[in-house]
C-alpha cells in the first residue's frame, strides 16, 4: 500500500459541481442563479429577519427592559402551599420548607425561596409550620388544631443610596445651604 493508493470510501465523497464554466458544462451563463435580481448578484445574501421590505418584526416590537419584574418592581414571588397539602405530615412534626421539598410539595429551587401557606382545606392535627407568610385563615386553622405558626424572617437589606437631602453635611450640600 502506498500513499497514492489511498481513496475515500466509495460513495462517501461527492464531486463538487463546477458552475459557470461555459455553455457546454450545462451550468454556464447564469450558473443556476436565475436571471437578475438580488440573489443573482455576488454578495446578494438577504438578512434572515428581512421581511420583504416590510418593517421587520424586531423593529416593530417595543424596547422592553427588565421584562420579568417590570410591572411591580421589587416583587417577591412566594411559593403557595395549601393546608390540604399538609395532611401528608404526622401530628407534632416540624413542617419546614426542606420537609415540604422531601414530600414533593415543591421543587428544591422553590424550597430555597419564599413560602406562603394558604387556608385552603382543613388541618386535623397539631403541626408546627415554618413559612415566610401565612394567610389569616391558615393561621387560624393551624392554631385551632393545636399547632403553632413560626414565621421565617426574611432578609431586609438597608438602602445603600441616600437622597441628597438625607446626606450629612458635605461640601456640596453646605454650598447649597449658603446660597439659600
Amino acid at each position: 500500500m502506498k500513499l497514492s493508493d489511498l481513496r475515500p470510501a466509495p460513495g462517501s465523497h461527492k464531486t463538487e459541481r463546477r458552475v459557470g464554466r461555459g455553455h457546454g458544462s450545462g451550468r454556464g451563463k447564469t450558473a443556476g442563479r436565475g436571471t437578475k435580481g438580488q440573489k443573482a448578484r455576488t454578495g446578494g445574501n438577504i438578512h434572515r429577519a428581512f421581511n420583504g421590505g416590510q418593517t421587520r418584526l424586531s423593529k416593530r416590537l417595543p424596547f422592553v427592559r427588565g421584562l420579568g419584574n417590570s410591572n411591580t418592581p421589587f416583587r417577591h414571588d412566594h411559593t403557595i402551599v395549601s393546608l390540604y397539602d399538609l395532611e401528608l405530615f404526622d401530628a407534632g412534626t416540624q413542617v419546614t420548607p426542606e420537609r415540604m421539598v422531601e414530600q414533593k410539595l415543591m421543587t428544591p429551587a422553590e424550597g430555597r425561596g419564599l413560602v406562603k401557606i394558604l387556608g385552603n382545606g382543613e388541618v386535623d392535627r397539631a403541626l408546627t409550620v415554618h413559612a415566610h407568610k401565612f394567610s389569616k385563615s391558615a393561621r387560624a386553622k393551624i392554631e385551632a388544631a393545636g399547632g403553632t405558626v413560626e414565621i421565617i424572617p426574611t432578609k431586609v437589606y438597608e438602602k445603600t443610596k441616600r437622597r441628597k437631602d438625607q446626606n450629612p453635611k458635605t461640601p456640596a450640600n453646605q454650598a447649597q445651604d449658603t446660597r439659600a
